[in-house]
């Protein structure tokens, strides 16, 4: 499930926004949830917010906060968020791709750009879907929302983003999953983690530190390894 923002301070904005983005993905059968944001300094009252979003679409003029002093705070963390800056003003593109907007959008074009835009972003997301039967019945997964699956007693807990954190569980060993999730980017950090390395803000200390904040630990033996995997995943984007 895609998980997605408006920030504009205009009312008609982050309606049409809201709109045409619904019309798209519905003709795609892809589910999302949706969230409305009237200024940089709303949007930010959620430590969470900072990480959370697939895509966010930023006016950049907006009082107080614009949208680049909010993009480059949302930006401080690593993380894999699609930035797209909506604007009446050409004047700050430049600055706009600066914080690795994924494209600049003028307002009156929104009828023609954002299904073009979101083609382009769901291109480059590659939405994968993995099909797992779990205790409580079978469910399709986006890999891109599956932050770890954590190994316990011959159980492995797949620790998944939705509306929140949401956990699934099944009987499977974890050397089978990896193999079934190898080509979607996860990495076996721990015998019991397979930690996917898009949520992977650092690693460090013996740790992976994920997008959510969430720390796990990494053997001082695979560390080295670890982080050369790590940094050879980061540097193919």
């Amino acid at each position: 499930m895609l998980q997605i923002a408006v920030c504009d301070d205009e009312q008609f904005y982050r309606e049409k926004i809201l709109s045409l983005v619904r019309q798209y993905l519905d003709h795609q059968n892809i589910e999302y949830t949706f969230q409305l944001y009237g200024s940089g300094e709303q949007f930010l009252a959620q430590y969470e917010n900072n990480v959370k979003y697939d895509i966010v679409f930023m006016d950049i003029s907006m009082n107080g906060l614009n949208g680049i002093q909010t993009a480059s705070q949302m930006c401080s963390f690593h993380n894999t968020t699609y930035l797209v800056f909506v604007t009446a003003f050409i004047d700050y593109a430049l600055e706009g791709y600066k914080v690795n907007a994924v494209r600049y959008i003028m307002k009156d074009t929104l009828n023609t750009a954002i299904p073009e835009c979101l083609d382009a972003i769901l291109q480059k997301m590659k939405l994968a879907k993995v099909i797992f039967s779990f205790m409580d019945g079978e469910r399709t997964l986006y890999t891109d929302n599956i932050l770890y699956i954590e190994s316990q007693r011959h159980k492995a807990f797949f620790h998944y983003m939705q509306a929140g954190i949401e956990t699934f569980q099944l009987y499977e060993k974890l050397d089978n999953i990896e193999k079934l999730l190898s080509e979607h980017g996860f990495l076996r950090i721990h015998k019991s983690y397979l930690v996917n390395m898009k949520h992977i803000r650092k690693i460090c200390s013996y740790s992976a530190i994920l997008d959510t904040g969430e720390e796990l630990p990494i053997p001082r033996l695979r560390f080295q390894t670890v982080k050369e995997q790590f940094i050879t995943y980061k540097g193919s984007f």
